[in-house]
């Protein structure tokens, strides 16, 4: 107890004295946004100490404008909260704010080192990465190749929660584990977990830990001169949950490998034909590292299971709480194509409607309310006739922009139909419509994009063609009677957790 108070108390001493010797000026003379008044040392951390980040920098945004400055510790942020603003921020200063800000606990062996999510786009290593990925599993041949797999997956998701009809069933343990094995076969031709098992839900767990370390406020993070210290042992515990992860995805690798060695020997060849083939032919042939390998599945396997699950989620909790859209989705299905079980993403452009609803879930429940934080590597930088200084912490709130009532009608409100009035239909998340913006400019993350669209559409176009009767049931709708929406906290899914709007 006493090395802990005395860690505490030489902390704030070293904080202290590094804020007296370090020289300060106005922030208001150099230009730079406005935002609330921060205090000694601390900044404005007291501001966000309550409820969710992006409602909170909404709330304050409302007051300060849409583009605001705070501090957070001895860092500066700068929040956007506007159309307008990001479109500037990204087709005039893209290649200025490409950096990342690294969070100290993604650093934990190594990971900031090897991962496409926070590698600056400039780095040789992001580029080979980048470049494997979209050739190979989001272009238009790619994309076509595992729709099949795509498909399947889908099937047998919905024959989960068909077995289930008219039992309680945890919504969100059942997706998310047909989604990472949706992934992982589309990938890897293997399932990783049993869909709805204990194992899909301690990954999901594992995962999610893993971003709660990431996000939450970190000694090292406000304080950068702090982190080889590691005070509050994110980084260590970080490293914790990737090893349990890389182990996993480790003994894939592995095991292809070895598999690939024998059939060698035999004079054979596999015929998986996947993406993990040609990550092993490089790391056989000495032109990628075991680590960089792991690495991008890693990447590859947060990023789509999750999204596909959060988003899927979402739309069923929507959909579930008004049924009246629920069976103009039916009606739409059942009237272009009946009750046919073959159908497949093909028909998808069939479907306007359908294609609104999944829109929509995605407006009002965005995967990432705020985006990976960007870094101002370059003076220059201008949004909003504000300057942002080099070094700066550029945080883009994609929640309070996907409500702002200046674009939106309504918009706190599920209503599929706002995407057939002006021009709205054209809009998708190709990074061109700034208002509907999921992820990132323009060529950041367009083909996953497209990757994870295609597979919640062909979900829902299902579940609406044969379950949506059994969903219901199975689902206990009246967990979303009066406007609530059960959904954890952490991460804004309708799943468990404490009941209130999101």
């Amino acid at each position: 107890m006493n090395s802990e108070l005395w860690m505490v108390w030489a902390t704030i001493a070293v904080v202290l004295i590094y804020y007296l010797s370090t020289p300060r000026r106005d922030p208001c003379t150099a230009g730079q946004p406005p935002g609330p008044r921060p205090l000694p040392l601390i900044g404005n951390l007291l501001h966000l100490r309550h409820g969710h980040l992006h409602h909170t920098l909404a709330r304050l945004a409302r007051v300060h404008g849409p583009v605001m400055r705070l501090k957070l510790g001895i860092t500066t942020a700068v929040i956007i909260s506007s159309r307008d603003a990001v479109r500037e921020a990204f087709t005039r200063h893209d290649r200025r704010l490409a950096a990342r800000a690294v969070p100290d606990a993604t650093r934990a062996l190594g990971s900031s080192e090897r991962s496409m999510v926070w590698l600056p786009s400039s780095n040789p290593l992001w580029k080979t990465q980048r470049g494997l990925v979209t050739s190979h599993l989001f272009t238009p041949r790619g994309f076509a190749a595992v729709r099949g797999v795509r498909e399947r997956k889908v099937r047998e998701l919905l024959g989960y929660f068909r077995d289930r009809a008219g039992r309680e069933v945890d919504v969100g343990q059942g997706v998310y584990g047909g989604v990472l094995n949706l992934v992982s076969s589309a990938v890897c031709s293997v399932d990783v977990v049993d869909a709805g098992a204990e194992s899909a839900t301690g990954l999901r767990t594992t995962v999610e830990d893993l971003a709660e370390l990431i996000t939450k406020p970190n000694v090292s993070d406000l304080f950068p001169f702090l982190r080889p210290l590691d005070l509050q042992g994110r980084r260590r515990f970080a490293a914790k949950h990737l090893e349990k992860i890389f182990s996993i995805l480790g003994g894939i690798v592995d095991r292809r490998a070895e598999e690939t060695r024998t059939s060698s020997s035999n004079n054979s060849r596999l015929q998986n034909n996947d993406f993990l083939d040609t990550l092993i032919d490089l790391m056989s042939t000495g032109k990628m590292a075991r680590d960089n390998v792991t690495a991008i599945l890693f990447d590859v396997f947060t990023a789509g299971s999750d999204t596909i699950a959060v988003t899927v989620e979402w739309a069923m909790a929507e959909l579930l709480r008004n049924p009246t859209i629920m069976s103009k989705a039916c009606a739409e299905i059942k009237g272009v194509l009946g009750y046919n079980e073959t159908v497949g993403e093909k028909d998808v452009a069939g479907l306007p409607y359908l294609q609104a609803v999944v829109k929509e879930a995605i407006r009002l429940h965005p995967v990432a309310p705020i985006m990976l934080p960007h870094k101002a590597v370059e003076d220059g930088v201008e949004v909003g006739g504000y300057a942002v200084p080099k070094g700066a912490t550029v945080i883009f709130n994609v929640w309070a922009i996907m409500r702002d009532p200046a674009i939106w009608e309504r918009p706190d409100e599920f209503v599929p139909e706002r995407w057939f009035l002006n021009g709205a239909a054209d809009m998708d998340f190709r990074g061109k419509d700034f208002e509907f913006i999921r992820s990132g400019p323009a060529g950041g993350c367009v083909p996953a994009c497209r990757w994870r669209s295609a597979s919640c559409r062909t979900y829902w176009r299902r579940c609406c063609t044969r379950s949506s009767g059994d969903c219901r049931t199975a689902c206990r709708p009246s967990s979303w009677i009066e406007g609530e929406v059960h959904h954890r906290q952490r991460h804004g899914c309708p799943t468990q957790g404490c009941a209130r709007r999101d």
